[in-house]
């Protein structure tokens, strides 16, 4: 009878032994996920806001910031500058600019004939449609971003009312960056256009292109328009390259001094 007390220690051991290797499987901590390497900034401009309100929807269901370029004067531009700043996204003022070539002109487009008392007087009342703006952007203007004088004038208004400059970079003979750094305005400039194709692959191809070039240069910037197929295809791609290692930001944190 002495070894009863050590024949029952034994047996609750060997019980302990094997609850715990029953159980041992369901307490295994799932493996830790690895964070992804770090790829670079990407920031994806939507332009040409104000026209209509059809694709607030879908812009709502994108998670990944933004940054919208809304044009003055039109009976939305208001309205779709609140409602996308309630959504969380960047507003910028989408300048109409005087192109080269006989397009068709928004109402008070900037243009090489106007004096700088003529822009400041358009740029402060774009300002009061398009609220919240962070930034200001050319709507075309291929004419007036290859005219120093022009260029020099209405981007010191814009510095006046501590604005940054995105140059859309619709012509490569801009003089934008340049003046920019002279006259110390924070500035930005577009890298790919996404969508001058309204269709779905092409549109997807030209992320990828700019997925390639941000992983090079650590930043870039992506253009692409107020359009049903763009904004799909960016509610569709964009969540995988953030899974990636790709962080998406609003133009202004890219938008910097050039020395």
């Amino acid at each position: 009878m002495k070894n009863k007390p050590l024949v029952i220690s034994g047996l609750v051991l060997l019980l302990l032994i094997f609850v715990a290797v029953i159980l041992s499987p369901l307490y295994k901590q799932a493996p830790r996920r690895m964070k992804p390497v770090f790829k670079g900034r990407i920031a994806i401009v939507i332009d040409d806001w104000g026209y209509h309100l059809d694709n607030l929807p879908i812009a709502g269901q994108i998670k990944q910031p933004l940054t919208c370029a809304v044009l003055p004067g039109l009976k939305n531009s208001r309205e779709v500058s609140q409602r996308l700043h309630k959504l969380g996204f960047e507003i910028i003022l989408h300048l109409p600019m005087e192109p080269k070539g006989k397009l068709r002109l928004e109402k008070d487009t900037i243009a090489v004939n106007m004096g700088r008392e003529q822009m400041r007087r358009i740029l402060d009342k774009d300002l009061t449609s398009v609220i919240f703006a962070k930034g200001v952007s050319n709507h075309m203007g291929s004419r007036v971003t290859e005219d120093i004088n022009s260029s020099a004038m209405i981007m010191l208004e814009i510095k006046k009312h501590n604005l940054y400059f995105l140059d859309s970079f619709v012509t490569a003979k801009s003089v934008c960056a340049p003046l920019a750094g002279k006259m110390g305005l924070r500035f930005a400039r577009r890298d790919v256009f996404l969508d001058n194709r309204d269709e779905p692959e092409y549109i997807r191809e030209q992320v990828k292109i700019l997925k390639n070039l941000t992983q090079t240069r650590g930043v870039a910037v992506g253009i692409g328009h107020d359009r049903r197929a763009t904004l799909l295809v960016l509610k569709e791609m964009l969540p995988q390259l953030a899974k990636e290692g790709y962080k998406f930001v609003f133009v202004s944190e890219i938008a910097r001094v050039e020395r």
